[in-house]
């Protein structure tokens, strides 16, 4: 659990940070640059996004993502396979050393505002398979969860079409139990989870 603060703690001052030196740049120049284009990013009118939550690829799954922002507002549709992600250690409450919990092929919609510039929160519904393993028996049982939640995240654009898109997600669900020959599993109603996302903005429009 310590572990897991520390690393909490290092992911939120790496983005304030990054939020910082961004704001910093904007305020020493207006001249319109790689770094800092103009008229700016979150300045878009109509924008059409594809992006990937890129570590899910590390452990053998995959994540892929489409959006169109419409100014302030943003709708994105994602499909996600977590591999060997054990999501699990996500868990808030009820986590158990004794499972596993791994994402299997999902869907998910998601809704956003950007708050200041490219500060973005929103809100989800993603329909999850979750593989749950027992650990020392190895059994496998499949339990679907409807998940929704808030997160907020920051586009970094580096030139007008690339960015990386940290954030913190905050899934909730209702109760869901499975039994292994007489052990219960309870999935945690509440995960806590740092995400980063690379994406391309492949059309735009300003007013």
């Amino acid at each position: 659990m310590h572990k897991k603060k520390l690393y909490m703690k290092n992911f939120i001052l790496l983005i304030s940070a990054l939020i910082f030196d961004t704001t910093s740049g904007f305020a020493q120049t207006n001249a319109s640059n790689f770094w800092n284009p103009q008229p700016g990013n979150f300045k878009v009118k109509h924008a059409i996004e594809v992006e990937s939550l890129v570590p899910m690829f590390f452990t053998g799954g995959y994540h892929f993502a489409a959006g169109y922002r419409y100014k302030k507002f943003r709708v994105r549709a994602s499909i996600i396979n977590g591999g060997t992600y054990d999501a699990e250690k996500a868990g808030i409450n009820n986590s158990s050393p004794a499972f596993k919990r791994y994402y299997k092929t999902s869907p998910g919609l998601f809704f956003g505002y950007n708050l200041w510039r490219n500060l973005e929160l929103y809100t989800y519904l993603e329909l999850h398979t979750f593989e749950i393993t027992q650990t020392n028996t190895g059994k496998k049982e499949n339990m679907r969860s409807t998940d929704s939640g808030l997160a907020i995240s920051y586009q970094f654009f580096i030139g007008r079409y690339f960015y990386v898109q940290p954030g913190l997600h905050l899934y909730v669900r209702g109760n869901g139990t499975l039994s292994f020959d007489g052990t219960e599993y309870r999935i945690p109603r509440t995960d806590f989870s740092p995400v980063i996302r690379l994406g391309v903005r492949l059309w735009r429009r300003y007013p």
